[in-house]
């Protein structure tokens, strides 16, 4: 039974770190948010955009405020709004908010809330 048990939590666990989420149901609903970018100056400018997709990922990269490549844990954000930042270039990277509170999964798994604020925020390590 106790080999059972710490079976179920290791999976539990490793299912947390590699940020496995169940997916998002898309309704169809056309959804206001906003983002903030706040840049290595740390001057910040907000954006709004309005849509029917699921996650901030998807329009973001759609309207072109964001670019990246995929990595092993999904989208890996090189660029905000002109300003890159590459961590294995110059240890810096994009912190992903959901409000004020650091995001638990990449801007690509965060899904869309309608009124919802996130920011992306350019960090040194």
């Amino acid at each position: 039974m106790k080999k059972l048990l710490a079976l179920i939590l290791a999976l539990t666990m490793l299912l947390c770190l590699c940020g496995c989420q169940p997916k998002v149901e898309n309704d169809g609903s056309q959804k206001t948010f906003t983002v903030t970018v706040v840049h290595r100056d740390g001057t910040s400018k907000d954006f709004t955009y309005t849509s029917d997709k699921t996650y901030v990922g998807e329009v973001l990269q759609a309207e072109g405020l964001i670019a990246g490549n995929m990595g092993q844990y999904g989208l890996e954000i090189h660029t905000v709004d002109g300003e890159k930042a590459v961590y294995t270039e110059d240890k810096a990277y994009w912190a992903i908010y959901e409000g004020e509170e650091y995001a638990l999964q990449g801007i690509d798994a965060t899904p869309i809330r309608d009124g919802g604020v996130y920011k992306l925020v350019y960090t040194l390590a």
